[in-house]
């Protein structure tokens, strides 16, 4: 529920904000900005919510989450009005939008919050109503650069409204300012706390859901190959029982001296072929349960370390802060969303820019990543004729891969493969969609086609800037 006129009133007679300095402006996200004021010998920190449901002003306690990146509308107001003096804050009338006047060395500027749930905006104009610049740009109603806003002129052919408003009464022996700031933060809009707790909880219930399914099923294939030694035992039987065999047998009936009784076992080829076959499927079994179990354990921690995230941001009790891990980044810049896919990733991941590489640096993290955390259209690098790292640029929608990201990855790709210590070699690459893999070859072995050369000679300096560039698993 957005502030009705009443309470807007209400929160600018406390606030007496008339004669402060604006000091710092922060936008945290493009719906919430706020405005580091100081007078009387205090600071005041105003809080402006465009959210839908939670159109709000007044003054906040809680600490203002910084933007990872500049935001263009702040940087505007930094511009202008920082430094500058609030020579008046009113509203207009019953119409909730709030005009606060700025005078700077040079000019006076004229803020307008309207604080509408389905129209709200923040928009700065000069003293003649020339808009020159607006938070949310709305160019069929004037509300850009160079367009023309006066709220005041058009006020007295609006009817007025007849629904009778009154001030929420919110326990509490704090001011209303207080009061609205803590109701907020805990239940009010989609910014409150509640909210942001249950979108929290949603994004982990389907990841957390899913990791227990996969370690389910991994359990269930566990229990089949844990009797892997019975294709052992077969093998076995049927050597010890050559002479017995006939050449039409399907199947041999014998004593089985491991397990006592009698045992039938099947027969679909010679003897000798039969017993060859079932230790390889002995072989292959106890192979795959000793991955199954190493795969389990790996699930298991990764639903520890995110269970543990989960809590780690159910206990956040800043909404706007918590708004920004979710949205945006938490304090490494990445969201939640990357944080979790990070987690899981095997090898190592640099963020350059805007482009994500990721380095196998063994067979099993090769095979890792080629099954799970890759597509079609990302790109695989390799060292020519040299055993080691897979890298992968991962693609992105609508651009081609630069230069310089290919060489990042080409050396990695040499630095972490047996022709590091040439200093320079060459390497394949080609979209992840030509690989083809080595049928009953070794892990992670694939054929590529499509493939292009590319030279590449170790960049020291290159590979330091890239190791700033790693992304930590915490």
């Amino acid at each position: 529920m957005s502030l009705n006129w009443k309470e807007i009133n209400l929160i600018l007679e406390e606030l007496k904000v008339v004669g402060y300095q604006i000091q710092k402006i922060i936008q945290s996200t493009f719906d919430v900005i706020s405005f580091q004021i100081h007078g009387n010998g205090k600071t005041k920190l105003l809080l402006v919510a465009l959210t839908p449901q939670g159109c709000r002003l007044h003054e906040t306690h809680r600490a203002v989450p910084k933007p990872d990146k500049p935001l263009r509308f702040a940087e505007f107001l930094k511009s202008r009005l920082t430094n500058g003096w609030i020579e008046e804050a009113v509203q207009l009338g019953d119409n909730r939008i709030v005009r606060f006047t700025v005078r700077t060395s040079e000019t006076r500027y004229i803020l307008y919050l309207r604080l509408w749930s389905n129209a709200a905006n923040v928009i700065v104009c000069n003293e003649a109503g020339t808009v020159l610049d607006a938070m949310r740009r709305n160019p069929k109603k004037g509300e850009y650069s160079g367009g023309y806003y006066r709220p005041e002129s058009t006020m007295s052919s609006v009817q007025p409204s007849t629904r009778v408003y009154t001030v929420r009464d919110i326990p509490g022996d704090q001011s209303f300012n207080e009061k609205i700031d803590s109701y907020y933060a805990e239940q009010g809009g989609t910014v409150s706390l509640e909210t942001l707790r249950e979108q929290v909880q949603s994004l982990f219930e389907g990841k957390i859901g899913r990791l227990n399914a996969a370690i389910e099923k991994l359990r269930a294939k566990e229990q089949v190959y844990n009797h892997a030694d019975r294709f052992k035992e077969y093998g076995d039987l049927i050597l010890a029982n050559l002479e017995a065999i006939q050449e039409k047998d399907e199947f041999l009936e014998t004593e089985d001296f491991y397990r006592g009784g009698t045992v039938h076992i099947p027969l679909h080829m010679t003897p000798t072929a039969q017993a060859e076959a079932y230790y390889s499927q002995y072989r292959k079994e106890k192979h795959g349960l000793r991955e199954i179990r190493a795969e389990i354990e790996r699930s298991k921690a990764e639903l520890a370390a995110m269970e543990q995230m989960e809590k780690q941001y159910l206990s956040e009790t800043n909404p706007l802060k918590l708004n920004k891990i979710i949205k945006h980044g938490d304090l490494h810049g990445q969201s939640v969303q990357q944080r979790l896919t990070d987690k899981k990733r095997p090898g190592l991941s640099f963020r350059r820019g805007e482009w994500l590489l990721i380095v196998g640096r063994d067979s099993t993290e090769n095979d890792e990543l080629l099954r799970h955390h890759v597509k079609g259209a990302d790109l695989w690098l390799h060292a020519r004729d040299y055993a080691g790292s897979y890298v992968f640029i991962k693609y992105k929608a609508g651009k081609t891969y630069p230069l310089d990201i290919l060489l990042d990855a080409g050396n990695l790709a040499l630095f972490y493969s047996k022709g590091r210590s040439n200093g320079a070699g060459d390497l394949f690459y080609t979209p992840v969609k030509w690989l083809r893999r080595v049928k009953d070859g070794p892990k992670a072995l694939v054929i590529p086609t499509h493939e292009k050369n590319l030279h590449v000679v170790l960049d020291d300096q290159r590979l330091k800037q890239l190791e700033y560039c790693r992304i930590e698993k915490t």
